[in-house]
């Protein structure tokens, strides 16, 4: 797939040969000799995952990896360190700052090549996220970004799919200080559990006995319920080509026996905090679809969501030959209450209205805040006579109980007029429905308020 490849070190030669086998895959190639320039190029958003070399002058590369992914801007970039340090405590050094991965030079290119392509699968699918979920600060919700980061990946609930106990037993013992950690030695019973149960991180033992662990990490990738867990999988060290496998069918991470206490840890909680990213990107991109359907004071749909919606249920009642009615609704004297006891207590009675109209319609029914103190109710499957009913319902549970104000040190009494129309066989669209419902809410007013009158058929 297209991806541009950041490749950070201070020796030429070994850029150029990056470069080189990079560019045979038909990678892009951006390239930095320094730790401030690679900073800049990720913060111009100018590639899309990062190969860092450590050992640099100035600003190394662990400096470099922890700056990276303290920034808001740059968090979810995926950082390969790629470097001739092969000490147990320079791979952990790596994790701890947030690298995705730690490969010691010289680098198996095959390796290399499906742990870049795995990783800048994974970007793509943040990419999307982050660009729908920035749009989110529009609608005054926060900076999902900021938020994101601040992850600490800790406290996440993991399940481990291991039936051999001298396994799981130090899996579980190196984790638990940290996280609540389940563990399921029947493989069979796993996808069940996984799905049932909100999991942060599963880990799987590729060498399950009778089993594939590889087909169990497949169908946790693939399932709609269970796609976004993070996946972790342990194998031999000798088990090269289903560790690739693994990678290529979109498993986040691996792992290879003798399994290191300290990295075990360190790769959890990366994963952890990756997955969270995604959430709280996903998370805001639904609060930003709400609010821009949602009545901020009433927590009713707004007109936007009414207009596209009511006509999609007329569409739907004509061509099926169903019944269809709506409702309008209006506060009586409504201005008065804002003139007597101001805005703020007119905003409490809206919203009591509200609740009062949505308690006494059904889930399939749009309610919608048509304006100021307007609502449309919009009912399939019910005729005109059906209306008519619900309609007084509403009317009598308003006007039965006064509505509390100045955070109910006062209550006023409120009644409401509603106008009732249903769908015709001649009607061309909801629009003439609409015109019908609202005509007979000007003879509820003029008639004298508080009462429901229909539209003639």
């Amino acid at each position: 797939m297209p991806a541009r490849i950041l490749v950070v070190d201070d020796i030429f030669p070994n850029v150029k040969l990056l470069e080189t086998k990079l560019t045979a895959e038909y990678f892009d190639v951006v390239t930095a000799m320094n730790g401030p320039d690679a900073i800049e190029i990720c913060e111009q958003g100018l590639c899309d995952i990062v190969l860092l070399d450590v050992m640099m002058p100035g600003i190394d590369g662990f400096e470099v990896c922890r700056r990276l992914k303290a920034s808001p801007t740059t968090a979810h970039l995926p950082v390969v360190m790629v470097t001739a340090l092969d000490q147990p405590s320079d791979r952990l050094k790596g994790l701890d700052v947030g690298a995705d991965d730690f490969l010691t030079k010289p680098v198996d290119d095959t390796a290399l090549m499906a742990r870049v392509r795995s990783l800048v699968r994974l970007k793509s699918v943040t990419d999307e996220l982050r660009t729908r979920a920035l749009a989110s600060r529009d609608y005054g919700i926060g900076d999902p970004l900021l938020a994101a980061t601040a992850e600490t990946g800790q406290n996440a609930s993991i399940l481990i799919v291991d039936d051999r106990a001298s396994s799981h037993e130090r899996l579980q013992s190196a984790l638990s200080p940290f996280h609540a950690v389940q563990v399921e030695t029947d493989p069979n019973h796993a996808l069940l559990r996984v799905t049932e149960a909100s999991f942060d991180l599963v880990i799987v033992n590729l060498d399950l006995q009778g089993y594939d662990g590889l087909r169990l990490c497949s169908q946790i990738r693939s399932l709609e319920r269970t796609r976004h867990v993070a996946v972790l999988m342990i194998a031999e060290a000798e088990d090269r080509t289903r560790i690739l496998r693994g990678l290529d069918i979109g498993v986040h991470d691996f792992l290879v026996r003798p399994v290191d206490r300290n990295e075990l840890v360190a790769r959890v909680r990366t994963q952890v905090r990756r997955k969270r990213f995604g959430e709280r990107l996903r998370e805001s991109v639904q609060a930003s679809l709400e609010l821009a359907v949602t009545d901020a004071l009433t927590g009713l749909h707004n007109r936007r969501y009414l207009d596209s919606h009511l006509s999609a249920l007329f569409d739907e009642a004509s061509m099926r030959g169903r019944q269809l009615s709506v409702l309008v609704l209006d506060v009586d004297r409504f201005k008065s209450v804002n003139d007597t006891w101001g805005h703020d207590a007119g905003d409490e009675v809206l919203r009591e209205f509200a609740t009062r109209v949505r308690a006494n319609t059904r889930g399939i029914d749009v309610v919608a805040r048509f304006g100021g103190e307007e609502i449309v109710v919009v009912m399939p499957d019910t005729a005109l006579d059906g209306g008519q009913l619900v309609a007084e319902r509403i009317r009598e549970r308003v006007e039965c109980e006064p509505f509390a104000i100045h955070r109910g040190t006062r209550t006023l009494n409120v009644t409401v007029s509603i106008g009732v129309a249903a769908r015709q066989a001649n009607d061309q669209n909801a629009g003439e429905v609409l015109k019908r419902a609202d005509e007979a809410l000007y003879r509820a007013k003029s008639d004298g308020r508080n009462r429901v009158v229909a539209a003639a058929a």
